[in-house]
């Protein structure tokens, strides 16, 4: 199983990036997350979307972001909106081996490599 994250880049604040993760491999139809890492501060949950496409998100983004998934595409979405400073870091896909959304990092055992977002004037 591979994830293949993108979508990042530079933006100013008030700005949009889509991200995607792309799904090679068997886990396709299962839960799939998304979580960020800022420079000095531990990896924390951001969104994530079950197989059956309930949604889940991080109080700090809440209102800010859509996470959504085509399967026939293999691939997963993170809208960002409404993008801030403090949004700054790298995201990463995370897949699970069951239908079942968590917001807990360990129920995870497949990430991708990351993609930087960076939110500055």
């Amino acid at each position: 199983v591979q994830l293949q994250a993108s979508g990042g880049g530079s933006v100013q604040p008030g700005g949009s990036l889509r991200l995607s993760c792309a799904v090679l491999g068997t886990i396709t139809g299962n839960a799939m997350g998304w979580f960020r890492q800022a420079p000095g501060k531990e990896r924390e949950f951001v969104a994530v979307i079950s197989g059956g496409g309930t949604t889940y998100y991080a109080d700090s983004m809440r209102g800010r972001l859509t996470i959504s998934r085509d399967n026939a595409k293999k691939t997963v979405y993170l809208q960002l909106n409404s993008l801030k400073p403090e949004d700054t870091a790298i995201y990463y896909c995370a897949g699970r081996t069951v239908i079942y959304a968590s917001i807990i990092r360990n129920d995870y055992p497949y990430w991708g490599q990351g993609t930087l977002v960076t939110v500055s004037s």
